[in-house]
């Protein structure tokens, strides 16, 4: 009897911790989009150079790898979020310029940016609703988006070098899109079911999950358009 009252009360404990976590992922999630909207619209205003926009990401990059990590368990890892959050926000002022430039930019944007809310919480409200664990996709999400930033890499090496490989860039615009949504699953999976305990990293997984997602889409629509 005893037993089954411990076990009552750790499986309670842990539905406790897990909501907590999740309601914290959330919380910081929604002030860091509001963040980085709010430095693509400054980087929009100061209508900065794409090359900023690669500096931007690479530093971001840098601070996902390096930073991030070792100060998940601190203040400082709130910090460092809004600092990924703020540079490629920022970074990503240069494109959204570009695509308002074409005659039907604006709806491309504004359709990007609804496809990307639902599938979102469409995506989410599954994974809380169901309960189920998708633990099973980790391993392939992380092989698929090795996959598809190494293509990613080839594409903008071949355009750097003059020989502009649009089929390729497509292919990994729709690549990233489809593992977004699958790491949008996985993620919110983790949290729920307790693989994930660590709120500032949950944020940045999902942040960078709908960041990659937006921009996918945004090239993605951009091209069926034929803009």
């Amino acid at each position: 009897m005893n037993e089954t009252i411990q076990i009552q009360t750790r499986a309670a404990e842990s539905i406790a911790a897990s909501s907590r976590v999740l309601k914290n992922t959330y919380l910081l999630l929604s002030m860091t989009l509001i963040f980085s909207a709010v430095m693509a619209g400054l980087s929009m205003a100061l209508h900065v150079p794409f090359a900023v926009s690669l500096v931007t990401s690479v530093a971001a990059i840098g601070l996902l790898w390096f930073v991030v990590p070792r100060t998940a368990n601190s203040a400082a890892g709130i910090v460092s979020v809004f600092a990924v959050s703020g540079l490629l926000g920022f970074g990503l002022g240069p494109i959204l310029n570009h695509y308002l430039s074409l005659p039907n930019g604006a709806q491309l944007v504004m359709s990007s940016m609804g496809i990307t809310g639902t599938v979102f919480i469409g995506l989410s409200a599954y994974a809380l609703v169901s309960r189920r664990s998708f633990s099973f996709m980790g391993s392939f999400l992380m092989a698929g988006v090795l996959v598809a930033f190494t293509a990613g890499l080839v594409s903008v090496g071949a355009s750097l070098f003059g020989f502009p490989m649009p089929g390729l860039a497509l292919a990994v615009s729709a690549m990233f899109a489809l593992l977004m949504c699958g790491m949008i699953l996985w993620q919110t999976g983790e949290i729920i079911h307790g693989g994930e305990t660590n709120y500032i990293l949950a944020t940045v997984g999902l942040y960078v999950s709908i960041y990659n997602l937006f921009t996918s889409l945004l090239h993605l629509l951009g091209v069926t358009s034929n803009d």
